[in-house]
Parts: structure tokens; C-alpha cells; sequence
């Protein structure tokens, strides 16, 4: 059998990006399940390269670099020392590396964010525990200003893709992994708020930094991404198959000002 056959190529990853509705010159917030999309010639750096084929010279490309594993109150670090003694806990606290922007990987968050975070030119934000890295000529402008106590609001990526009418590309995957959907969490009226803890580095020296944010849930994402679909004006929601994946092309704007509303009405009245 031709390789051709049953291995997608950067040229046909980049054709049906295009047919999705991609085009040179976006800003794309990219999701992916690489599994899902099936065998890729080059695997995520053959998707990489698709999709900057797809967006061209004046397009960038941005990936969650989320990194629960340097912090003590995520569901990451509670399910790995689940079960552990006092001094196995002790052990992992111990072991957990500060956050360096340009060292720490973030392999909770998949291949193509990896591929991203690690390409030649690429930036990264600041922020310990939910940074994004970025790709192209708009990547500085977004990533600058990532508060350490904002993870996802009005000082994080998520606010600065908003005012570049950024599109989110959902890569096989479904709407539960919809980072956008938490800056409406932010403009929710009260949103609630917790305390977070994990790993920096302090002129060298590794400590335990402490901080209060919203209360990040994307437990109702699925539903309100279905809810968003079903509401969205034409064009907002564009849907195709890449590789073997179901996949959407998604306007970040209408999204999150939707999520906002939704957010809103569906947990205030769940309170």
C-alpha cells in the first residue's frame, strides 16, 4: 500500500485545514488530540508545520503550556501522591522543579503544544501554572503581561487573543478542552475564587509561592459548548474533518461572550 494511503501528509493536513476554514494571517488557539487525527507524516512537527502552512507568514500559532505538575493543588498532584504516606509525600513535594519558562515542559497538555512550546523562535508566557506558548509574528503581543496570580483572565493570553479576534481550533477534540471558555469565568459578575500554590524560582532559589485566583471549572464545558453551537451565528462555528478527526474552527469572541452569559445564568442559579 501507498504511504500515501494511510499516512496524512503536511500538504493534505494543510488542504484540510484550508477547507475548514483557515486562513493566512490568523491568530488560532490550537487543541489537538493527535491520536484522533490518525497517522501524520512527522506526527505533531508534520501538524506544526501544516498549520503555519495554513496561516502563512503573518499567522501565529498558540497552545495551552499548562503545568499542573509543579503545584500542590491541582487534581495532577492529588491524584499522584493519592495513596502515599506522610514521607512519599514529603518525597514528591521535594522533587517538584521550579517553573522555568524556557526549560519546564508541559506534558499534560499533548504533542502539539509540546511541538509548539519547543520550535525554534517560539515564545512563552510567564504565568507558573497555565503559561501558553506561541509561534509567529503576533507571538510577543500576546504572551506579554501574564500576570503569576491571573491564570486565565484579563492579564493572561486568553484577554489579548480576544482583542485579536482570535479563532479557536479544536483538532479532535471536543469543546470540554476549551481554554477560551474560562476568560468567561473572569466576567462573570463574582466569580468564585480559591487559593493556589505551586514551585517558582526566586532570584535562583526554589520556593513554595501561595496566591488567590478565580475558582477554575471546566466541568460544564461539554454543555455549554453545545449550547454555543446550537446559538451561534453563521460562520462562528465552522466544522470539517482533519485527518480522520471531527474538528471546529471556532471565532474565540462570540465564544467567550457567550461562555460569559451561559456562566452566568447556568451557576448563579446553582448556587
Amino acid at each position: 500500500m501507498d504511504e500515501g494511503d494511510d499516512v496524512t501528509d503536511e500538504a493534505r493536513t494543510t488542504a484540510a485545514l484550508t477547507a475548514l476554514g483557515v486562513r493566512p494571517g490568523d491568530v488560532l488557539l490550537v487543541h489537538a488530540s493527535l491520536r484522533s487525527l490518525g497517522p501524520v507524516a512527522d506526527g505533531a512537527r508534520g501538524v506544526l508545520g501544516a498549520l503555519r502552512r495554513a496561516v502563512g507568514t503573518e499567522g501565529t500559532v498558540v497552545a495551552p503550556a499548562f503545568t499542573p505538575e509543579n503545584s500542590d493543588t491541582s487534581p495532577h498532584y492529588r491524584e499522584r501522591v493519592r495513596g502515599l504516606d506522610a514521607g512519599g509525600v514529603d518525597a514528591v513535594r521535594a522533587s517538584m522543579p521550579p517553573y522555568d519558562p524556557a526549560l519546564t515542559p508541559a506534558p499534560s497538555m499533548g504533542a502539539l503544544a509540546e511541538a509548539v512550546r519547543t520550535a525554534a523562535g517560539a515564545g512563552r508566557s510567564a504565568h507558573p501554572q497555565t503559561s501558553f506558548a506561541a509561534l509567529g509574528p503576533g507571538a510577543a503581543r500576546l504572551l506579554a503581561g501574564h500576570r503569576p496570580d491571573c491564570h486565565l483572565g484579563e492579564d493572561s493570553p486568553l484577554a489579548r487573543l480576544y482583542e485579536a479576534d482570535a479563532r479557536i481550533l479544536l483538532l479532535g477534540t471536543g469543546y470540554a478542552t476549551c481554554t477560551a471558555f474560562h476568560l468567561g469565568e473572569y466576567r462573570m459578575p463574582g466569580p468564585s475564587r480559591r487559593s493556589y500554590r505551586c514551585v517558582v524560582a526566586s532570584q535562583g532559589v526554589r520556593r513554595w509561592w501561595e496566591y488567590e485566583d478565580v475558582a477554575l471549572d471546566d466541568g460544564d464545558f461539554t454543555a455549554l459548548g453545545a449550547a454555543f453551537e446550537e446559538a451561534a451565528a453563521e460562520g462562528d462555528v465552522r466544522t470539517g474533518h482533519v485527518g480522520a478527526a471531527v474538528s471546529r474552527l471556532v471565532r474565540l469572541r462570540p465564544a467567550v461572550d457567550f461562555a460569559t452569559a451561559w456562566l452566568t445564568e447556568h451557576r448563579t442559579a446553582g448556587r
